[in-house]
């Protein structure tokens, strides 16, 4: 499979994620992206044995979008610690069922999530283990009884987006995890990572890159 590389250097690997592409191995084996990405760099710099590449962040299976990889112990380390400072900007797109009662805002919940189901929950803030999920979107378009939202995270947790929305009764288009009762079995989900900029893990600049999605619910609304 063709993987559109965004960025490359000598410590970082910033690629587009196809849809429905597992980041890693899971239960289902089917091909994963990390292990694509490691094939990549075996073949295209002809390198002996086992090649490293740190997976420092993810991607819901049926999203697809911006993601980086390090390609050095050293990057993976200072780019796992940038993101848990929360020093990643990241931007997705998403179309929602419904309108946003406002045009921009922020959503703050706490999630809990139910490892055993693969299921987050809106909780009370007391709740064991439940997570603060802060996040900031922007309205864009409104079309046919849905939205085009631009949504900027400021935490990261799982499933935040589409859980979040689903709690504001704006279930994201194809998702049929949180949004089972309105979308149709087959849908695809309409997230994408579209923006990633982040702090080089040895140089003094910013590295942003873009994707933007192009077919199927997108090419109504972009």
């Amino acid at each position: 499979m063709f993987i559109n590389v965004l960025y490359e250097d000598n410590h970082l690997l910033m690629v587009e994620k196809p849809i429905n592409i597992p980041v890693q191995a899971d239960d289902s084996k089917d091909e994963d992206l990390l292990s694509m990405l490691k094939d990549y760099i075996k073949e295209k710099y002809n390198k002996p044995g086992k090649v490293y590449l740190g997976l420092v962040h993810r991607l819901d299976r049926p999203v697809g979008g911006a993601m980086v990889f390090a390609k050095t112990s050293k990057a993976a380390s200072r780019l796992s610690n940038e993101l848990r400072k929360q020093n990643f900007d990241r931007t997705y797109l998403a179309v929602v069922h419904g309108t946003p009662a406002k045009k921009q805002g922020e959503l703050k919940d706490y999630l809990w999530k139910d490892r055993n189901k693969n299921i987050v929950y809106v909780v009370d803030s007391r709740r064991k283990e439940a997570k603060q999920a802060i996040l900031d979107y922007k309205m864009i378009r409104n079309a046919e009884k849905k939205s085009l939202v631009e949504v900027q995270l400021r935490t990261g947790r799982s499933h935040q987006i589409r859980v979040q929305f689903a709690n504001q009764n704006l279930p994201l288009y194809g998702d049929q995890k949180y949004g089972h009762h309105i979308n149709k079995p087959g849908q695809q989900i309409a997230l994408w990572a579209s923006h990633l900029s982040i702090k080089h893990p040895t140089k003094d600049e910013i590295i942003s890159v873009e994707s933007i999605p192009s077919d199927g619910i997108w090419s109504h609304y972009l």
